[in-house]
């Protein structure tokens, strides 16, 4: 868009008390203004009732350091490494980093006091290149029907050690209910905060050894699936668990994991008890007993201490994915991926769902390449109600997701200005947007990357509002920039950002050049705008300077060279493209109609690190970078 239509949007955009915009411009530039019925559907989703706006519950300052704030009285600053300031009038110089509490010497009435630096955190090694990675579908040949993290930690050691990349970005490793059938979409997890016990090596589990167990005829079932083209998480998650479940029949205790239960303290001992009531009552909690269905209630607690060894499964279950997790790191920096949302009868909007809309979806609005629009199925959180507990539970997420990673990649990170909220049972068409407190949010990021010394990257994709990329920038939160999507020469791209070809929702090379993409969407009958692929198509041969007859390996080969003249700080190369993979990994808008994160790469991980292409791709990258 313009310098001026972004001006005129600006004065035709404003939000009510509740953070409700009258409208949007839509990806051609249109506006489109809100329904009342949207608006007043979004109101009952939030909880307002009668009421004409929020109730001012000032229960968090975030403030940048050095910053100054103004105390109308005598008041005492905790810090949150058990130091007490004495405030009077003056508010000191240097507050340090973290997370303090404020009250007045005379009042009982706390305020969360965050202290941020402002911007995030940027590795020395930059600027780097890395392999985009869907873990799941990176399979070797001691695997177990899909990829794990002992995969990961080869990946990384060969492409660290051998082709000289400095970051391996993958798919969301995040947990889901445990039981059958298992979700298949890592961008609808259960919970955030924790992982996916599909991930863990067997092999490599401590007392997983002992022959007397009888795990070698599980193992064997397990690689046997290795030559399914599909990945099997059901059959994955039998053999599995029935595996896991053996060894912990054995297991006596371990320092180590008693340190870990400590660190984690009540949020672990909470989603272990969700695992556990999953299991008896099913996946959703809305339809479990009414007893349980809150996790202060007595029912739990009474719970917790009758099921502790059922809790404790899910528990050493974490833990041996923290400690798998912490090898695979430290052979590069692994850029995790946090989904925008969780699933709405999953352990998270268990936990937190005080703090949740429970009658709104957020999505996406009609663009071109997806024309209905998208509904994601993931309760928002209630910004106001959000702010009101200290932004408690946007903190924990971003601390379990930084641990032990290299860096953090924001899926969707117009969530953190504003997201399109579509009231339960509208089409996403009748969505609307709804304002988030930007500024508080990328305070945290920015407080949480230094403490992790981890990089950030905004997926800034899509129908991005004005003013959101450059105020991302001024954070250091890295954009997203694609090839397929960028208007400017790869040139020109900014130095503060993470340039790629394509992601998972999108075509790859190979998909477009030979238009299997585009015919895979007519057979499954999913709605699409065929002009904007051919002009895409036209693109990439105007920029690779390639015949229509080309090769798809020489165009693979011939378009990470372009992605390599870019300035940016982190570039990124997905194995799909570099394997010449036709089949995109997730098909947006579709359910039954294809094997969305289930399609396996179709070479072991032992094939790949011979892969003549892949290697040049990554002699390629590492030219630039190194």
């Amino acid at each position: 868009m313009s310098a001026r239509t972004n001006k005129r949007l600006r004065r035709v955009c404003t939000a009510d008390a509740w953070g409700i915009y009258s409208g949007y411009a839509d990806a051609g530039g249109k506006w489109r203004p809100i329904r009342p019925r949207t608006r007043q559907a979004i109101r009952a989703a939030m909880g307002a009732g009668r009421a004409a706006r929020p109730a001012d519950r000032a229960a968090v300052r975030v403030l940048r350091q050095g910053e100054s704030f103004k105390v109308s009285a005598p008041s005492e600053l905790v810090l949150e490494g058990g130091g007490v300031l004495h405030i009077a009038g003056e508010w000191p110089r240097r507050v340090p980093l973290g997370y303090h509490m404020l009250r007045p010497s005379r009042g009982k009435t706390w305020t969360w006091l965050i202290v941020t630096p402002g911007q995030c955190y940027l590795p020395e090694n930059l600027p780097t290149w890395g392999w985009s990675v869907q873990l799941y579908a990176l399979r070797s040949s001691k695997s177990w029907g899909m990829g794990d993290l002992r995969d990961l930690r080869r990946l990384a050691r060969w492409s660290a050690n051998e082709l000289g990349a400095g970051v391996l970005q993958v798919n969301p490793l995040c947990a889901v209910a445990p039981v059958l059938p298992q979700q298949a979409s890592p961008y609808y997890p259960s919970s955030r905060c924790f992982r996916n016990p599909l991930y863990l090596c067997i092999d490599e589990v401590p007392g997983a050894s002992s022959r007397e167990l009888g795990l070698a005829s599980l193992a064997e079932q397990g690689r046997r699936l290795n030559g399914e083209p599909h990945i099997d998480r059901d059959a994955v998650f039998c053999l599995k668990m029935e595996a896991l479940r053996r060894i912990y029949a054995r297991f006596s205790g371990n320092p180590d994991y008693g340190a870990y239960c400590d660190r984690q303290g009540r949020l672990l001992d909470q989603f272990a008890t969700f695992c556990a009531l999953t299991e008896l009552h099913g996946p959703d909690w809305r339809s479990w007993p009414r007893a349980y269905r809150h996790p202060a209630s007595p029912a739990v607690e009474r719970f917790m201490v009758e099921e502790a060894g059922r809790i404790g499964f899910h528990k050493w279950l974490q833990w041996l994915l923290e400690e798998q997790f912490r090898r695979a790191s430290a052979e590069i920096g692994i850029v995790q991926d946090l989904p925008v949302g969780m699933d709405p009868g999953g352990a998270d909007a268990w936990l937190w769902q005080d703090v949740l809309a429970g009658e709104a979806h957020i999505g996406a609005p009609p663009d071109p390449f997806n024309t209905l629009g998208q509904d994601w199925g993931l309760p928002p959180f209630v910004a106001h109600k959000l702010r009101a507990a200290g932004y408690g539970p946007f903190a924990e997420t971003l601390r379990a997701n930084l641990r032990d990673a290299g860096g953090l990649r924001i899926d969707h990170a117009m969530g953190l200005f504003r997201l399109f909220w579509i009231p339960a049972g509208a089409p996403p068409e009748a969505g609307g947007y709804v304002r988030y407190p930007a500024d508080d949010l990328l305070g945290l990021l920015a407080l949480e990357s230094h403490r992790h010394r981890t990089l950030m990257v905004g997926e800034d994709l899509g129908t991005v509002e004005p003013g959101m990329r450059e105020q991302l920038a001024a954070h250091r939160v890295l954009s997203s920039r694609l090839l397929w999507f960028e208007p400017a020469a790869v040139e020109d791209y900014p130095e503060l950002s993470l340039a790629a070809v394509t992601t998972h929702d999108l075509p790859t090379i190979a998909g477009l050049w030979t238009g299997s993409d585009l015919a895979a969407q007519r057979r499954i009958g999913r709605p699409v705008d065929e002009r904007v692929f051919a002009n895409m198509r036209k693109r990439l041969r105007r920029m690779t300077r390639l015949r229509e007859n080309a090769s798809v390996r020489e165009v693979i080969r011939r378009t990470y060279r372009l992605l390599a003249e870019t300035p940016s700080m982190v570039l990124v190369a997905t194995l799909e493209d570099v394997l010449g993979v036709r089949e995109r990994p997730n098909m947006p808008g579709t359910v039954d109609e294809w094997p969305n994160w289930c399609i396996a790469l179709p070479k072991p991980l032992e094939a790949i690190e011979r892969d003549p292409l892949v290697r040049a791709i990554g002699r390629t990258l590492n030219r630039r970078t190194g």
